[in-house]
């Protein structure tokens, strides 16, 4: 750190830290004093100083990068699609066998085209984030009305047990689990098959998909319903049209891929938030950023830069990166590669099961005053045009 000073952290044995002190050298974690959270109480985060005009340039939407994100993550699979479809039919079974892993380990990054598209922030014209957000909810699987629902909250309230029910700070993700989707996964396409039928039907189930969807919000559950019915219909149409046409391979290299090879996807994803803190007001802290080599981060549609991404959600991906230059001095030391930062999850999971409760803090550097954070963060870069009203 260009501060000089050392970063330092606290753990506990069987804690769950309410607040955040924040001294001149140290940052201080601990349980207790403060009074019990409300349910539904906004949470004071903790925001890294950074100039508003840089803050405004970062977050500027750009068609042409947005076009260029698409169409490369677009391309990258129509080419292991048309490999594997390709293969079935004129090369050796096994060629083929590998060329669909390969076309699953891609496919399964448009969880995260998904998710980006929901956020509004790929494209400057919004019709065109809309049309590829219904393209991407219908290859992957996925109903944006249930996830946006879900997001938010989980954005507000992240690893706050009470309030972001989509993932738990207690999560411990098993070889087991990993093993079940990494190849091939039944048991996936059949509860994906089973909650989409459901919701097409209008049954919500569970404390979650109530609270999200109550029956005040009567438009928003027609919406849910609406898209599960688009999901079905479509699909089954694709695989009706392909059973007519003796093309076996169409859903098998469409429907049928967000179920096979999703291993690295997986590794990705879950290294996000899996064995930080809850109840902790730093995203610093509650999410991780990750190094991954250039080509993994593309198709990761730089979801790496995760703390960053929790911090300015109004930043579109693929400036990330450079948002990270900017404030990764006051950044808890990242790890480099998915190698790396599952030794540092397992490590936490190990000692959870030995000391229950147990809760790893990364090493956050001391608060600064606002114009020494600033210092180095004021320059608008000169690389990013934003024409007026791309926002």
């Amino acid at each position: 750190m260009t501060s000089g000073r050392r970063a330092h952290a606290i753990t506990f044995s069987n804690p769950n830290p309410q607040n955040l002190s924040f001294g001149s050298d140290f940052v201080y974690l601990y349980p207790g004093n403060m009074s019990e959270r409300i349910p539904g109480q906004p949470i004071e985060w903790y925001w890294i100083p950074i100039d508003r005009q840089v803050l405004a340039a970062l977050c500027c939407k750009s068609d042409w990068q947005g076009a260029v994100q698409t169409a490369g993550f677009f391309s990258v699979l129509a080419c292991t699609g048309t490999a594997a479809y390709y293969s079935a039919g004129h090369w050796a079974w096994y060629l083929t066998v590998v060329l669909l892993f390969v076309h699953g380990t891609c496919w399964a990054f448009l969880s995260n085209a998904f998710h980006e598209f929901n956020h509004g922030t790929v494209f400057a014209t919004r019709l065109l984030n809309r049309l590829l957000l219904y393209l991407v909810s219908f290859l992957s699987w996925n109903n944006p009305t249930l996830f946006w629902a879900s997001h938010t909250e989980h954005h507000k309230f992240t690893l706050y047990p009470t309030d972001d029910l989509e993932l738990s700070p207690d999560a411990s993700p098993t070889l087991r689990e990993f093993l079940g989707l990494a190849f091939i996964n039944p048991a996936g396409l059949a509860r994906t098959l089973w909650t989409t039928l459901r919701h097409a039907r209008g049954h919500l189930r569970g404390a979650w998909e109530e609270r999200l969807f109550p029956r005040s919000k009567a438009s928003q559950r027609r919406q849910l319903s609406s898209w599960a019915r688009v999901l079905l219909i479509g699909h089954s149409t694709l695989v009706a049209v392909a059973i007519f046409y003796h093309l076996w391979m169409l859903p098998v290299v469409t429907s049928l891929a967000p179920f096979y090879g999703r291993g690295l996807q997986w590794l990705c994803n879950e290294s996000q938030h899996t064995g930080l803190p809850g109840n902790v007001p730093d995203f610093r802290l509650c999410s991780r950023t990750v190094y991954l080599n250039p080509a993994l981060a593309f198709m990761y549609w730089y979801m790496n830069y995760h703390t960053d991404h929790h911090l300015f959600a109004a930043v579109p991906c693929y400036r990330l990166p450079r948002l990270h230059r900017l404030l990764r001095e006051d950044f808890p030391p990242c790890p480099h590669g998915l190698l790396e930062v599952w030794r540092e999850i397992n490590a936490t999971l190990q000692r959870r099961k030995i000391e229950p409760g147990y809760q790893h803090f990364a090493p956050v550097p001391p608060k600064r005053p606002r114009e020494a954070a600033l210092a180095g963060r004021s320059t608008v870069p000169r690389t990013i045009s934003c024409p007026h009203g791309a926002n």
